[in-house]
């Protein structure tokens, strides 16, 4: 099941964790719309806008922290941007509607994940500084997109065995790393990014005044008592911040002025490559992603007033799986990241009492449309990336929190101590010190770079060979 830091609703697409941490999430005492009652289009379209608020900024922020962090053209970036919106509304649609064995069949949102960035960025910056031009760079991570997605596929069909091998030990370990390597990331955006180092300006003035700015508003929003203020609080800071920058002359409307008045979704705009210094990495994420549905698709369940055990349960995590892996197969072939299921429309469920799918269709339709109409990005693409980073920080900072909810629900014993020091140790300090790898062979080297895929790889190994025994230690 789910569980939440106490965040902004939009700061918790990526703090969901796994199937097997306790629900805490209580449902309303009564639903206004069961899952199968059909809402009038006021009634859908006003709810379908809540869900939307709490999701478009999680949902748009990966591809634009990526493709700031590579240097990808403006253009671009507009299409990618818009690629995530529309491919989040096709899969929202799906998850909603349920075709066949794909979808949960619930009232479900699906967005870009932020579990995939800081890999991405590492591997991809790596691949730059190597003298790849970054068209071929995003041609290899959308073919590792394509890739890994046929991993959680087959997870969906294995699940009771993926849950054996990745126990929330792991998964929590996983999900902390995860936030603690994208924190830097984070950090570097609020500084003004890769381009302010270049130039001299990082981490100036005006940059900490809009990151700042955004940060403190978000932190201030989210303790007042106005329900609608707290899930709104990324979306007005951002807002602020996005005034302040245009006040201060630092809005760049390159991508929106260079791009088309429609979007027609164009596959393989890059083409398909492969990089085993990607995917090795990704293989583990994508394991983790898939637990992670497993918890948000049983939350939803619980809150929907519908089974969380038994056939059609298992029936509903199995096609929510399914779906989650098959839409970053679609991601990947339409130029965009991988994506997976989002907690916080829980909390929009909670605080609207309407449980029923059928918003799913109105939500699909306003990401989709706001997708092919690419001003839209544009829009969005021209917020200054010291704004995004104040935002982000707190996104990223609510992964690691998750990370940390998941380890507080296993028994932390000496062995899983032991564990988790070993992992934390090993990932963290390949990151932070990547020379240590030097002398290692070169695609072992690429592999282990990622702070993410050492721990998790450590951790799955350890948890797997080390003997979990109740036994009392002797004396």
């Amino acid at each position: 099941m789910t569980t939440q830091p106490k965040l902004p609703a939009s700061a918790s697409a990526s703090a969901s964790t796994s199937a097997s941490a306790t629900p805490s999430s209580q449902a309303p005492t009564e639903l206004v719309l069961g899952l199968e009652d059909r809402p009038g289009p006021l009634v859908g379209m006003l709810a379908a806008l809540q869900h939307l608020l709490a999701i478009i900024v999680p949902i748009v922020t990966p591809g634009l922290l990526i493709c700031q962090a590579l240097g990808v053209s403006a253009r671009d970036t507009n299409l990618i941007v818009s690629m995530s919106l529309v491919i989040s509304g096709i899969a929202t649609f799906v998850q909603c509607r349920r075709f066949g064995p794909l979808g949960a069949g619930l009232l479900i949102v699906q967005g870009t994940s932020f579990n995939f960035v800081g890999p991405l960025i590492a591997g991809g910056s790596l691949m730059v500084k190597q003298g790849t031009p970054v068209e071929a760079v995003m041609a290899a991570i959308f073919g590792v997109v394509v890739a890994g997605s046929f991993v959680e596929m087959g997870v969906s069909r294995i699940l009771p065995f993926v849950k054996r091998m990745i126990t929330p030990l792991v998964t929590g370990i996983v999900v902390l790393m995860i936030g603690l390597t994208l924190i830097k990331v984070g950090l570097i955006s609020m500084g003004g990014g890769f381009g302010a180092m270049a130039n001299g300006s990082f981490a100036n003035g005006e940059n900490l005044l809009l990151s700042g700015l955004v940060l403190a508003i978000i932190v201030i929003l989210n303790r007042t008592r106005v329900v609608w203020l707290r899930s709104s609080a990324i979306v007005i800071a951002l807002a602020v911040g996005y005034a302040l920058a245009g006040w201060l002359g630092r809005l760049d409307f390159t991508g929106m002025r260079e791009a088309p008045a429609f979007q027609v979704p164009v596959p393989l705009h890059f083409g398909l490559d492969f990089s085993w210094s990607l995917f090795i990495p990704m293989i583990v994420i994508y394991l983790v992603t898939s637990l992670e549905a497993i918890g948000d698709v049983t939350a939803t369940s619980k809150i929907s007033r519908e089974p969380v055990e038994g056939p059609v349960w298992m029936k509903r995590i199995k096609g929510g799986v399914l779906l989650n892996g098959a839409n970053s197969l679609l991601a990947g072939v339409f130029n965009t990241f991988p994506s997976s299921i989002f907690a916080q429309n829980n909390g929009v469920i909670q605080l609207t009492g309407i449980a029923s799918r059928h918003i799913g269709v109105w939500i699909a339709l306003f990401l989709v449309v706001l997708g092919l109409f690419p001003s839209v990005a544009g829009v969005i693409q021209a917020v200054p990336e010291p704004v995004l980073g104040g935002a982000a920080m707190v996104m990223f900072g609510a992964v690691a929190a998750a990370g940390i909810n998941i380890l507080a629900s296993v028994q932390l014993d000496r062995r899983a101590l032991l564990i988790i020091a070993v992992s934390l140790a090993l990932g963290l300090g390949v990151s932070q010190v990547p020379e240590f790898l030097v002398h290692m062979p070169a695609a072992v080297r690429n592999v282990l770079e990622s702070g993410v895929a050492t721990g998790g790889i450590c951790a799955v190994l350890l948890n797997w060979f080390l003997p979990d025994s109740t036994e009392p230690a002797a004396h």
